[in-house]
């Protein structure tokens, strides 16, 4: 388990840096963020990046992120995929996003998490504020994102995210 978060991290730290290193500067570039999200499609604390699909800061994109909590003998990794569209202007946009988390636990239902040795894939919604800057720099996010399985549905969970958008 720890061997598949060290890769999953390592390779998103990768592509991040990739990206990077590609990212124009120019004012019809396509935004790119990284940053780091407490609840939201990661479920606990996970790492992210987004961009744009075309080179805009608004319409369609996509996020892929990572997040690990290891507690006692217990484990969670989750690994949000989404896709969503921003609308506005100004470095203000609200934000629709639709996707999936993938979900592993590892540990003892008897012990502090009350997790089992379980995988799973959530879906997920994103509603929310996000402060973008065209020229770069700090980003914030603040979303209503409700998750949902076959059997479940939890319309009022959210999250609150950290970055820099490049």
């Amino acid at each position: 388990m720890k061997h598949t978060v060290k890769y999953i991290c390592t390779s998103l730290l990768l592509l991040t840096l990739a990206c990077a290193s590609h990212a124009q500067t120019t004012a019809g570039a396509r935004a790119q963020n990284i940053f780091v999200e407490l609840g939201g499609p990661g479920l606990l604390l996970s790492a992210n990046y987004d961009t744009r699909f075309v080179n805009r800061h608004d319409g369609v994109g996509g996020r892929l992120g990572v997040g690990y909590l290891s507690i006692s003998d217990n484990s969670l990794l989750t690994v949000p995929l989404q896709i969503n569209y921003l609308l506005g202007r100004n470095n203000r946009y609200f934000e629709l996003g639709i996707g999936a988390t993938f979900v592993s636990s590892r540990g003892d239902e008897n012990d502090f998490l009350s997790l089992d040795n379980a995988q799973n894939t959530i879906g997920t919604m994103t509603f929310g504020y996000r402060y973008q800057p065209e020229e770069g720099g700090f980003n914030f996010r603040a979303a209503l994102n409700p998750v949902f399985n076959k059997h479940d549905f939890f319309p009022f969970f959210g999250g609150v995210s950290f970055g820099y958008t490049f």
